[in-house]
């Protein structure tokens, strides 16, 4: 471990001292929920002690604060992701309800895809997402962010290629046009 390491460490944890209370506190009142609030402000530490470098911050509260609301952008994103397959697994007539165990392996399976759409910038998985979970053609998408129609192509490209690995199987399951599971 080097001094740098250690020097970074040592200043996140002096901030998680001073402002963890503040943090919890203030995201428990957004969030109306303090178990909630209370792991959204550790994930902001955590997000914070992963930085590559020592950084000395003029204004912590903002930036925690920054960091905090993008997590639980993240939250809601994911449960509304999770909703919207659980309407569709509802919905369909294909087969009966998916067993439990059936059912993990697809929580499993949005999370691994979750994780893979994270890596990429925001613009493709902004394009990904209203493809897939709107079922948006090429053309209104490229409207909504203000890119061209080549663009959301090869952002569609990119998407499907990072995500169609083989544990990826999720991509498979909802169809961009009418989001029935297969």
């Amino acid at each position: 471990m080097s001094g740098a390491d250690t020097t970074h460490r040592e200043y996140v944890r002096q901030l998680f001292s001073a402002h963890y209370l503040w943090l919890s506190a203030r995201l428990s009142r957004s969030l109306n929920s303090s178990s909630y609030a209370e792991d959204i402000a550790a994930d902001t530490f955590v997000q914070l002690l992963s930085t590559p470098q020592v950084l000395v911050i003029r204004e912590p509260r903002a930036l925690l604060t920054t960091i905090a609301q993008r997590l639980i952008y993240q939250l809601w994103r994911r449960r509304d992701v999770e909703q919207a397959f659980l309407k569709t697994l509802s919905s369909s007539d294909l087969e009966p309800a998916p067993s439990p165990e059936t059912m993990a392996q697809l929580y499993q399976s949005l999370d691994r895809v979750e994780r893979q759409l994270d890596k990429l910038p925001d613009k493709v998985k902004a394009t990904f997402l209203l493809s897939r979970l709107n079922g948006m053609t090429y053309a209104q998408i490229a409207a909504q962010l203000g890119i061209s129609q080549r663009s959301v192509s090869d952002y569609m490209n990119l998407a499907q290629s990072r995500c169609s690995k083989p544990d990826s199987t999720l991509l498979n399951s909802c169809s961009p046009k009418t989001r029935e599971y297969v």
